[in-house]
């Protein structure tokens, strides 16, 4: 192999992998920001540790800086802020060699100056470098705290280099505005099967507040089990929600609540976001229910099913490489002119990431066209669809990609965007029509 008969071992052979990755990273780049997850000390985190002790040595100690992020905890009993476990990951990270130079502290109450020098002598770094890291309304606050505190010039301290133009956030400073202070709300509904997870959906749920933000509105989302639609009826769960998403997912659990989801969107005129499994339910709903096909279902949930509006492409369906069917990373998309998905991205063909096994079915395309359903976005090479809409619907679209890992707070999604907006017309409509 690789290693000629060698015997591998997580130093070297690890650690130099995790540090080549990094090097990568930083290609034709000013600087690198690689972040070390977990607790110092954990088993899990040593190689990753070990890995950046030696990078120092590796590329010279002037072009590394040394950031931990520690918990100040407050003790309710004693009434105050505790600073002895910072104290001793510090200590954790010195026996293996790490030196910290900047401190940022996350805590619940104000650092008072005692503390923070107190910090700085035991954990040998000055004082300046000791940060407070406040729990903030939202996360996008923490950069301008950061950058009052002067963290950006301290790391360039640290690296040796000259400090550019006064960095120009303005933009970010009114996505702050915007969250904290929006001048209207709308209530999004997301139907999915792991809303338990708090992080599950952490990307679409970011990606909805992108856009609320440049709409001025809160968006407040209200998470839906599909199984309860399943059991309570869409109009028991659904009613009130000025959108409706479906995020993506797997298997056979709560399928028919995502079913009836799409359909109560679309009867009822509510905007609708469907995200890879969300625009498969949709294309099924629409083919059961438009164009009378009773069947319809996607062979993952019924490998029998005799209209598989949505199936494995035959080319992958005798792959038994276990993820070898999978449709992974980034695909271009022809967008048809004049459909709504082109409007909002106002371009011709968009690059989306995909991860998924079915597609939509061909074999059925001419049917559920010839009923209203509108093809919007194809990937051209291999004539899959990529994007479905209704025409006469406020905004009712489905991808089989996932639009929110290209959303960011300054640059909403376009999809994201046009949804949000349609949610926006629909909540104004109905205030209007309860003060008339």
């Amino acid at each position: 192999g690789d290693y000629l008969g060698g015997t591998v071992q997580v130093i070297p052979h690890i650690t130099n992998e995790i540090q080549e990755r990094i090097l990568r990273a930083g290609e034709n780049r000013d600087v690198v920001i690689a972040e070390i997850g977990g607790t110092v000390g954990d088993i899990e985190g040593q190689p990753f540790l070990e890995a950046i002790r030696q990078m120092a040595t590796r590329v010279g100690r002037d072009n590394v800086v040394y950031c931990h992020v520690t918990l100040v905890p407050w003790l309710e009993a004693a009434r105050e802020l505790k600073t002895k476990p910072t104290q001793h990951s510090v200590q954790e990270l010195r026996r293996i060699g790490i030196l910290p130079q900047i401190l940022v502290c996350r805590s619940h109450y104000a650092i008072e100056d005692g503390m923070r020098d107190k910090m700085a002598l035991f954990c040998n770094v000055p004082p300046e470098a000791v940060i407070q890291a406040l729990d903030e309304p939202t996360i996008y606050k923490v950069p301008l705290s950061l950058y009052e505190q002067r963290f950006d010039e301290l790391v360039l301290k640290f690296l040796s280099l000259e400090s550019p133009a006064e960095p120009d956030l303005s933009d970010w400073k009114r996505v702050v505005d915007g969250f904290c202070d929006p001048s209207g709300e709308v209530e999004i509904v997301m139907v999915g099967k792991y809303i338990n997870h708090k992080d599950a959906y952490l990307s679409v749920t970011e990606a909805l507040y992108h856009a609320g933000i440049h709409h001025d509105v809160r968006v407040r989302i209200r998470s839906v089990e599909a199984e309860d639609i399943e059991e309570h009826g869409a109009e028991a769960i659904l009613s009130g929600a000025h959108g409706i998403i479906v995020p993506g997912g797997f298997g056979a659990r709560g399928i028919e609540g995502k079913i009836s989801a799409a359909r109560y969107a679309r009867e009822k005129k509510i905007p609708y976001l469907g995200l890879c499994l969300g625009m498969q339910v949709a294309v099924v709903e629409f083919a059961r229910h438009v164009c009378g096909i009773p069947g319809a279902n996607s062979s993952e949930i019924d490998p029998g099913c005799t209209s598989p509006v949505i199936h494995l492409m035959e080319e992958q369906a005798h792959v038994e490489a276990k993820g070898g069917t999978m449709r992974l990373g980034a695909y271009p998309c022809d967008l048809v002119p004049g459909a709504r998905a082109a409007e909002a991205y106002g371009k011709s063909q968009v690059f989306e990431r995909h991860r998924h096994r079915y597609e939509f079915n061909n074999d059925y395309r001419s049917r559920l066209e010839d009923k209203g359903l509108r093809i919007a976005g194809i990937y051209t090479k291999k004539n899959l669809v990529e994007i479905v809409e209704l025409p006469d619907h406020p905004w009712f679209v489905g991808v089989q990609f996932h639009p929110e890992f290209r959303s960011r707070p300054v640059k909403p999604h376009p999809l994201f965007m046009g949804f949000i907006g349609a949610a926006v017309q629909l909540s104004n409509s109905t205030s209007g029509r309860e003060n008339g």
